[in-house]
């Protein structure tokens, strides 16, 4: 089967900063001089039956982990997991957040390792739980192995950790010291996951591509560009396979897709470092956690949603026509997995303008993954790319908020 790609934004063509890179007192580029990368974890172990084959390893790396989870709907898978990990003479301990990856959640259980004298922590679960597993084996010292149950997103692979409030509102970031020590990709549990798990992981995934593209496509630092070319390679791949994996959980295609999203997604990121990461689509998601009645929809849902928005800004405000271009030839793609293009698909339909709006403010906040932009972005512009996003023509001579107030 072939699908017609989108095109291709010219790193080159479209960067809005050629000014020369600053030197340092040892002559060297500025942007290249002092980085530090956790570009991947220490082992990967993947395929079918990896979490069998993993056992030995598992066992070298720590003899009293902590086993995290959450969801009620891998309860039992995880428990199949805590009959292995006990079967081998590991003395396990049990442990569930009861939110997302939050300061509450982490300090009750950083208690419980202590208590318990945890070595290391299993982080079994989606994103929220990696993160947090991750997170706790960052503060504790001690190592992390994750084990990701869908291909939602790529934090099993990542040296990073989102922090959310008890009621899910995203409040920061952290870097952490080093990506985990194991990852154990399962295809046979990965396979368990609702299909949308998986549609969402391919929205997060090409995201790398519109972010790093436009935030970084004119850096002089070569990891940071071949990095960019690799989300494009990773994006082309996710375009072309993506309908048939979700068809086919055992075709190839869902191998290919499922390891794009949950594994070269993050070699992507940690190749990059933190400027080849995110840009305006998941300022986006984080404004959009702010809403309770956002809370239901999953990560790369509404990262797939900000990649449109990101877009409509590069016609509002950068005068892009490619990106006009490929914003409308993405929405069918996304439609065609199910995923949200617009306010109404994220059951936000119904919120006003004012609420919208505050919206826009906190994704302007200081120091947002907006800025990574190449122009300047302000709450009303982004407010108009929100409304817009899955507009099928060119930017109207009429704003998009003056209709809506004229309507209500």
């Amino acid at each position: 089967m072939s699908a017609k790609l989108l095109p291709h934004r010219n790193s080159l063509e479209q960067a809005s900063d050629t000014s020369p890179t600053s030197m340092n007192k040892n002559n060297l580029p500025e942007e290249v001089s002092h980085c530090a990368h956790s570009i991947a974890p220490a082992k990967v172990v993947r395929g079918e039956r990896a979490w069998e084959e993993s056992h030995q390893l598992i066992a070298s790396i720590c003899r009293s982990p902590l086993l995290l989870g959450r969801s009620i709907a891998t309860a039992e898978l995880r428990q199949g997991l805590l009959n292995n990990l006990r079967d081998l003479g590991l003395n396990t301990v049990s442990a569930e957040l009861k939110h997302d990856c939050c300061e509450m959640d982490l300090k009750r259980i950083n208690a419980l390792a202590l208590d318990n004298s945890c070595d290391g922590v299993i982080a079994a679960g989606g994103g929220k739980v990696l993160d947090a597993g991750k997170l706790l084996a960052h503060r504790l010292s001690i190592p992390c192995i994750t084990v990701p149950l869908s291909a939602a997103t790529c934090a099993g692979w990542t040296a990073l950790a989102n922090i959310y409030s008890p009621t899910g509102a995203f409040q920061r970031d952290q870097v952490l010291a080093r990506c985990p020590h194991l990852m154990i990709f399962d295809h046979g549990l990965v396979r368990q996951a609702p299909p949308r798990t998986l549609a969402s992981g391919i929205a997060d995934a090409i995201a790398k591509w519109y972010e790093a593209s436009v935030s970084n496509g004119s850096s002089n630092d070569g990891l940071i560009q071949q990095a960019v070319q690799m989300a494009r390679v990773l994006r082309d791949q996710l375009l072309l396979d993506g309908p048939e994996a979700l068809k086919d959980q055992n075709s190839l295609a869902w191998i290919r897709v499922a390891e794009a999203c949950a594994l070269t997604a993050g070699l992507i990121g940690g190749i990059g470092g933190s400027r080849c990461r995110t840009a305006a689509a998941h300022a986006v998601h984080n404004a959009l956690t702010q809403l309770k009645d956002c809370h239901e929809v999953l990560h790369g849902e509404k990262v797939g949603y900000g990649i449109l928005v990101q877009l409509r800004l590069e016609e509002i405000i950068g005068g892009h026509q490619l990106a006009g271009q490929a914003r409308r030839q993405l929405i069918p793609f996304l439609k065609g997995l199910d995923l949200p293009v617009n306010l109404e698909d994220l059951g936000l339909s119904n919120l006003s303008l004012h609420e919208l709006h505050e919206v826009c403010q906190f994704a302007c906040q200081k120091g947002s993954d907006l800025y990574q932009l190449p122009f300047p972005v302000n709450s009303s512009a982004l407010l108009e790319a929100l409304l817009g996003a899955s507009d099928n023509g060119p930017v109207p001579v009429e704003s998009t908020v003056t209709k809506r107030m004229a309507a209500s």
